[in-house]
């Protein structure tokens, strides 16, 4: 199997909501980074030997048909290279609003270690090494909501607009699968991970 599907975007961006969607649609599994954790012990490594310079994404991505969300993110340009007939999503919301989330969820649990529970401290470094990697070491609000940016606008230039989607999670099935040439579902679109949600998925890291 190979990746027919590939969202760019930061999470945040509705990407656990995209994955529903996307699996939804057919193109399951799709990978995400709460994949990484149910599947910590393979990923994991797998991870590290990408951000070492070593990635082999025939084996991160064996047996998945899509992927969004970090880690991937933090790859775009190598793993749209790697699948080049693969379609591109950019999901995406107003940089204000992201940054809103991001800074209550995932950097609030990266930048607090004494919290990490023992058993999955190896899973915290990696995510620490890919987030940089997207975001280098931005730390104030507008320093991440700059590089936010910076990202958006290296994908659209990157990626040929007839191979790319910009989609925002407000815009529903309809430009989603337009772009995919697939019919739109009865059922609204998935809207997953809240805030509260976030802390859910976050507690089967303790569980690793």
């Amino acid at each position: 199997m190979t990746l027919k599907v590939i969202s760019v975007g930061f999470g945040r961006t509705g990407t656990m909501s995209l994955k529903l969607a996307l699996d939804q649609l057919g193109y399951w599994p799709c990978h995400h980074m709460i994949e990484v954790i149910e599947n910590s012990d393979r990923q994991v490594p797998l991870w590290n030997d990408a951000l070492a310079g070593k990635p082999d994404f025939d084996a991160i991505y064996d047996g998945y048909a899509a992927a969004v969300d970090w880690p991937t993110a933090a790859f775009w340009k190598e793993v749209t290279d790697y699948y080049p007939e693969a379609k591109i999503i950019l999901s995406t919301r107003s940089p204000e609003s992201w940054y809103d989330s991001i800074s209550q969820t995932i950097l609030a649990s990266l930048w607090a270690p004494d919290t990490w529970p023992p058993q999955a401290v190896a899973w915290f470094r990696m995510v620490e090494k890919v987030i940089e990697r997207s975001l280098g070491d931005a730390r104030q609000k507008d320093d991440l909501i700059a590089a936010y940016i910076a990202h958006d606008v290296a994908v659209k230039a990157a990626i040929p607009p007839e191979r790319l989607l910009v989609h925002e999670a407000s815009e529903g099935w309809e430009p989603l699968c337009a772009f995919l040439g697939v019919p739109v579902p009865f059922e609204p679109y998935p809207r997953s991970n809240t805030k509260e949600e976030f802390f859910q998925h976050m507690r089967k890291a303790d569980d690793m």
